[in-house]
């Protein structure tokens, strides 16, 4: 089983929330330039050769980023307005065609190579696509989003930054929003013959710096794996728990400490048990209830998936929408300790994530009935469509023996109306129904978490020894929220526009959301825990809704 290289270490790799453009274009290498004082840009265009199903094409990838001109050891070094534009050729978009493919979404993965004093290591620069035109011919060009990691390094000298593989995943559509058949490209694309020595993006000198005193902000030794440690001695001594690791040498993984997801409430005991159990013998599919295929295709040993359903209420039309059972994948990120001014002890840690359904990140499409203006029955088929990054912040207040948990999930989704019936009667609302904007939600943190997207938070409670109560990650449990619901555009056929009809019917704020999560299975250790997944290491807890 594939798992994570080992990072070097001088090199300790953390998720970070930094926002990426990718894009697609054709353009001349361009060498890094400093564009500010402390500042370097990166902007470079390179000669690729990507694998397709019907052989190898040439491409162009251009690599953008801004990052610091220099650093000091313990510091963190981010790319900002970072980006990866792959074009592909017209015979790349021949296959598409083939499919009768209108539009394409799709997934990158670059990875680029961080390199310090002979040794090295992998970071994956991930994003996400808008659908984009098919064009009828000439190359196609793509813009995805995602997260770049943020680095720090504990060793002086040259930091280099290099250009490895980029691995897409294509979900094309028909003219009327339907999966082609195959649902997915998978396209490996490698720097080509002529991008020999010009891989290179950037060099960041790293010096010792001055030697300051950690504060109770800036713990020494962070924690290698999921522990709840003891609190400090006192208030005013902040210092970690005696016994606590060293820093980690790289990102410790469930396989490689206790064998058990990397979730910060996981070694409490909270997480034993589902908080919804499914009928059946564990380890097999038959025995659970029906559920969407939910199988994590490359996993690592720090991948998660799990079940979630709920209601959302339509505020509007006096009734509750039923969120259909969807499949969730994670990356879990490092659990990281960190010392607050006020003396509490709080373990953090970051994950990542994506719906999955039909090699896409949405959900099922789904079906709700209403008294449109109170009195005409109206059945729309809905779907969510992921717009960005799916990020989950769990904060463990460690108070020994009881430990406060709270999870603030955050996901851009966009409502898709796929089909309405009125009293009956089909109304055509043609291929692209959907609302402008994905759906908001008050959010706590605006300056950190800009633009429109749903929040979701669940709260939880974890006594040593004992199963979680609320909301756990790997235990799931409740998650709840308020969403607005924007206008809807695109919406109609033939002539007829109904985006003011949908507007009118659905749009507006005061929508409460109440969703359940079930136990997460850990895809990547080598051993499941039993009666969390199934043979095939998918969830094997489908939970149920409540309003």
């Amino acid at each position: 089983m594939r798992g994570p290289r080992p990072t070097p270490r001088s090199t300790r790799v953390r998720a970070r929330g930094a926002t990426i453009a990718a894009f697609v274009a054709l353009a001349p290498l361009l060498p890094a330039a400093a564009v500010a004082v402390g500042t370097l840009k990166v902007d470079a265009a390179l000669p690729y050769v990507c694998t397709l199903p019907s052989g190898q094409q040439p491409a162009t990838v251009r690599i953008r980023a801004t990052v610091p001109d220099r650093a000091t050891v313990g510091e963190t070094i981010e790319a900002a307005d970072a980006g990866t534009t792959l074009e592909l050729p017209a015979a790349a978009v021949a296959e598409l065609t083939a499919l009768k493919a209108a539009t394409v979404r799709a997934e990158t993965l670059l990875t680029v190579g961080v390199g310090q004093n002979g040794e090295s290591t992998d970071v994956a620069w991930r994003g996400t696509t808008q659908p984009s035109a098919v064009p009828a011919d000439g190359p196609l060009t793509l813009t995805s989003t995602g997260d770049v990691p943020a680095l720090t390094t504990g060793t002086a000298g040259d930091l280099t930054l290099t250009a490895g593989s980029l691995a897409v995943d294509l979900a094309p559509s028909t003219a009327d929003g339907a999966p082609t058949s195959p649902a997915s490209l998978s396209v490996s694309c490698v720097p080509g013959p002529d991008a020999a020595g010009r891989t290179g993006l950037a060099v960041i000198p790293v010096t010792p710096g001055a030697v300051t005193t950690p504060s109770p902000s800036t713990p020494t030794a962070p924690p290698s794996g999921p522990s709840f440690p003891p609190p400090p001695s006192s208030p005013s001594s902040p210092a970690l728990p005696s016994g606590a690791p060293s820093a980690p040498t790289g990102r410790e993984t469930a396989s490689t400490t206790t064998g058990a997801p990397r979730d910060p409430a996981s070694a409490s005991g909270a997480a034993k048990g589902p908080r919804v159990a499914a009928d059946g013998t564990p380890g097999t599919t038959a025995g659970r209830p029906k559920a969407p295929p939910c199988i994590t295709e490359q996993p690592t040993s720090t991948s998660l998936s799990a079940y979630i359903t709920g209601y959302s209420n339509v505020r509007k039309l006096d009734g509750a929408s039923l969120i259909p059972v969807s499949c969730v994948q994670l990356e879990q990120g490092e659990p990281v300790i960190d010392f607050r001014p006020d003396g509490t002890l709080h373990l953090l840690q970051k994950s990542e994530g994506s719906l999955r359904y039909q090699g896409r990140k949405q959900s099922p499409p789904f079906s709700s009935t209403f008294l449109t203006f109170g009195f005409a029955p109206t059945t729309a088929t809905l779907v969510l469509e992921q717009a960005g990054p799916l990020i989950v912040e769990s904060d463990v207040l460690l108070v020994f023996p009881d430990n406060i948990a709270e999870t603030y999930i955050r996901v851009p989704l966009v409502l898709r109306v796929l089909d309405v019936e009125v009293n009956g009667t089909r109304l055509d609302v043609g291929p692209d129904c959907r609302t402008v904007t994905p759906l908001a939600s008050p959010e706590p943190q605006r300056a950190k978490y800009p633009g429109d997207h749903l929040v979701l938070l669940g709260k939880g409670q974890l006594l040593n020894g004992t199963d979680a109560t609320g909301y756990v990650l790997t235990s799931g449990g409740p998650l709840t929220g308020e969403v607005t619901v924007p206008a809807f555009k695109g919406c109609g056929a033939g002539g007829e526009n109904l985006d003011r009809l949908l507007t009118a019917s659905i749009s507006g704020p005061g929508n409460h959301i109440r969703q359940i999560q079930g136990q997460t299975c850990a895809v990547g250790v080598e051993v499941p825990t039993e009666g969390q997944c199934t043979a095939d290491r998918q969830p094997y807890v489908v939970p149920k809704p409540e309003r």
